[in-house]
């Protein structure tokens, strides 16, 4: 893991708006290119209508037109490594291979080690979508 990748998704959880539950989440996510695009929680008062720290970073990534993630970190606001939730899990293995290592952190230095396949063994993918026609 690139220490980068951790110090950016520790940077933006700065930013991220929980006044309901405080818990503040960043991440980051590296690119093919080796570009960095960062993501932070964004609560709503209506709950379902927030959005993720990992989900803001892929979209960031989207908007600059590109589409392979090679490297993500994740960072929250607990005492152990917090993982992506079940959604963020579907959406990073849409455009991260199951071999892309996901680094989980804590504030005070923690962290764990997955792959995508590990956060998300048998993902619905596109071949699931081919395989129907």
């Amino acid at each position: 893991m690139s220490d980068d990748l951790i110090e950016a998704a520790s940077a933006v959880r700065q930013n991220a708006h929980a006044p309901y539950s405080n818990y503040l989440v960043g991440a980051a996510v590296r690119t093919q290119s080796g570009d960095i695009f960062v993501g932070c929680n964004v609560e709503n008062v209506a709950y379902p209508e927030g959005t993720c720290a990992e989900a803001g970073a892929i979209a960031a990534m989207c908007a600059a037109g590109q589409r392979v993630i090679t490297e993500v970190a994740v960072i929250g606001s607990s005492d152990t490594p917090v993982p992506p939730c079940g959604g963020c899990r579907q959406k990073l293995a849409e455009f991260a291979s199951g071999d892309v290592r996901v680094t989980m952190a804590t504030l005070d230095g923690q962290t764990h080690v997955q792959t995508v396949a590990d956060l998300l063994p048998g993902a619905f993918g596109r071949d699931h979508l081919d395989s129907g026609t």
